[in-house]
């Protein structure tokens, strides 16, 4: 049996299963964008989202017979680009030590540009029924990722470690929840789920609660997505809640304040509020049951002069020094730890800041060429919302999706480039997915504006 796509006015034909295979994996590699903590020491450290990318591209590349749109190929120029930068940067690597980072880097940057090109136009391919489908893995990804860390925290709070339960004898690894530390002998707990830092997950869920708000608004009341909607965002706010991230709250909020604008006549709706209300209900509920434990670390979690905050700001300090040495390429790409283990002791120092680690590791042409590229997302994601405009004038009940889910992007990229100033999540899978599903956007709507709806 055989199933049949139209591209560019002829068929193409691809075998059945093939395309079943393609598809499981593509979905497959969605569901499990964030989880970085299932993950084997296997030469070096091979994670499932790793296994599960690499197939989906080799499927892919094995199967697909059909012209890769317009927008892949202008990501696969700025792929070219990227390599250019950061091939030119290993000229300034010195150290066995630093060749090995970089070499790790490569390969992920690989990946995640060859997987971003290809989830483009997978989607672009397959048609809106697909692109929906997709999402829908992806959402789902987000929403396993949150229940297992609120099932973690209460078998953490009854005495028993679900990563010591069920992670680790899988993985082989020794993950545990976060402990922040202690108030009167009682342990902070930070939640990570299947993510490897509080601080991850915080970010990541900027994605999903940015995207998903605008849209659940927009349902009509009664809609069979309505009820669920409501109770998946009050539910992905209360882990975000639970990760204690200001960096993740700092992105959240202004990716909020940024929706506020164009959704300002819900801010007040039923719609908005009885979530939150609900949500407000359990949370103080909560607190008052242990007023001082939450006194305290309120207060520790504002302050900005404990250490860990200390961090997040020292490392702005070396991006002077870097430009010092290599303004242009900086140090080599992944090499932040190896060339200041001297300042902080340890092998494998984060950067505290994506935007610090770019300028670190790939100098101003790095930096420059990462802001032209996200010029380009937030181009097309306006093309993204005009085209949904356009559908609503034509009356094409698929604009009340297309545009909010536009506006909910736009949104979640801004959070996330925001929440990133403090923190690494760019790097990380979930990230490229969003782009995908992004710069997809336009290009699986766009033929209901000439009256030709794909499939």
């Amino acid at each position: 049996m055989t199933a049949a796509a139209l591209t560019a006015g002829r068929a193409v034909v691809v075998p059945r299963i093939q395309e079943r295979i393609v598809t499981g994996l593509f979905f497959a590699s969605l569901f499990v964008a964030t989880f970085e903590k299932v993950h084997w020491d296997v030469a070096g450290n091979i994670g499932l989202n790793d296994i599960t990318t690499v197939l989906f591209l080799i499927a892919y590349v094995a199967t697909e017979r059909r012209p890769l749109p317009r927008t892949s190929a202008i990501v696969l120029g700025f792929f070219a680009a990227f390599a250019l930068v950061y091939l030119a940067g290993f000229w300034n690597i010195d150290t066995q030590q630093g060749l090995t980072q970089f070499t790790k880097g490569m390969v992920k940057f690989v990946i995640h540009f060859a997987f971003l090109v290809a989830a483009i136009g997978y989607l672009a391919q397959r048609g809106e029924r697909f692109f929906w489908r997709a999402f829908g893995w992806f959402t789902v990804g987000f929403l396993a990722n949150a229940a297992y860390g609120i099932l973690q925290l209460v078998a953490q709070l009854g005495g028993h470690s679900l990563d010591h339960l069920v992670l680790n004898p899988l993985t082989g690894g020794a993950a545990s929840i976060n402990i922040y530390g202690a108030i009167n002998g009682q342990n902070i707990y930070r939640v990570n789920a299947l993510t490897g830092d509080p601080n991850h997950l915080g970010v990541m869920l900027i994605v999903p609660l940015l995207m998903l708000t605008p849209v659940y608004l927009r349902l009509p009341r009664g809609h069979r997505l309505k009820v669920r909607l409501a109770v998946l965002l009050a539910f992905l706010l209360l882990v975000e809640l639970s990760t204690l991230s200001r960096s993740g709250l700092l992105g959240l909020g202004i990716g909020a304040l940024l929706l506020a604008l164009p959704y300002r006549r819900f801010v007040w709706s039923r719609a908005l509020l009885y979530p939150l209300g609900a949500l407000a209900v359990l949370l103080v509920g909560v607190v008052y049951s242990r007023r001082h434990f939450f006194e305290v670390l309120l207060r520790q979690r504002v302050s900005t002069q404990g250490s860990s905050a200390n961090a997040h700001f020292a490392v702005y300090s070396f991006i002077g020094q870097v430009l010092h040495l290599h303004p242009l390429l900086g140090l080599g790409l992944n090499n932040f730890a190896v060339y200041y283990e001297f300042v902080t002791g340890q092998s494998n120092y984060g950067a505290h800041s994506y935007w610090v680690a770019v300028v670190v590791e790939s100098g101003l042409l790095g930096l420059a060429l990462w802001i032209v590229f996200l010029r380009y997302v937030f181009v097309r994601l306006l093309a993204a919302r005009r085209l949904g405009r356009l559908l609503d004038r034509l009356g094409d009940p698929e604009g009340a999706h297309v545009r909010p889910l536009a506006y909910g992007m736009t949104a979640a990229l801004v959070g996330t480039i925001v929440a990133n100033f403090f923190y690494l999540t760019i790097q990380f899978y979930y990230f490229y997915a969003f782009l995908a599903f992004a710069l997809a956007l336009p290009v699986v709507f766009a033929g209901r504006a000439r009256g030709q709806p794909a499939p």
